[in-house]
């Protein structure tokens, strides 16, 4: 099983899943609006392949409260987190999808050896998300500092927030860490 944090709109993993249909995919986010927006993505990009879809799971969950919904029977090789709120704020900074205190709760259910793809167009949430992810015990296999030059995801899927950024100039940094 993949994880999707933050699914938003639900291009990425509507994409993702009809690539790789061998794949189970559940998408998570906390805003209902944006699951009908990926219900009805998901739906358009399978119907578009004249695929059914039978591979995706879309479903609200608070994310720091992850643990109500996946535990250690669970066995997921990979989540992805894209272009998540960067919370710049001190006192905010716990809330990251990347913060130390979140990534010790993947480790439950992130089987060994399982991978984080990490992106983001925010300079200071990279940077911190990079002390993070050693603090969590995760290994940084691959970084970049501009994934438009330097490719480092084994999937081309560009995100939404990521087209947007990147037409504003603004690269995206991306990271892949693996659970030792």
């Amino acid at each position: 099983m993949h994880l999707e944090l933050g699914c938003g709109k639900g291009g990425f993993i509507a994409q993702l899943a009809v690539q790789n249909p061998e794949i189970n995919f559940l998408a998570v986010d906390l805003i209902d609006t944006m699951l009908g927006l990926a219900k009805r993505n998901v739906e358009a990009i399978y119907e578009q392949e004249k695929k059914e879809i039978d591979n995706v799971i879309l479903t609200r969950c608070d994310i720091e409260r992850i643990l109500t919904m996946l535990d250690e029977s669970d066995t997921v090789e990979r989540i992805y987190i894209n272009f998540c709120n960067p919370w710049p704020r001190g006192k905010h900074k716990k809330k990251r999808l990347t913060h130390t205190k979140q990534l010790s709760l993947y480790r439950i259910f992130l089987k060994p050896g399982g991978e984080i793809h990490f992106k983001t167009d925010d300079d200071m949430l990279f940077q911190e998300s990079l002390a993070y992810f050693k603090e969590a015990g995760f290994e940084i296999l691959k970084t970049t500092y501009d994934l438009h030059e330097n490719n480092i995801m084994e999937n081309a899927i560009v995100t939404e927030h990521e087209n947007m950024f990147s037409k504003q100039g603004i690269k995206i940094k991306a990271l892949i860490a693996k659970l030792k």
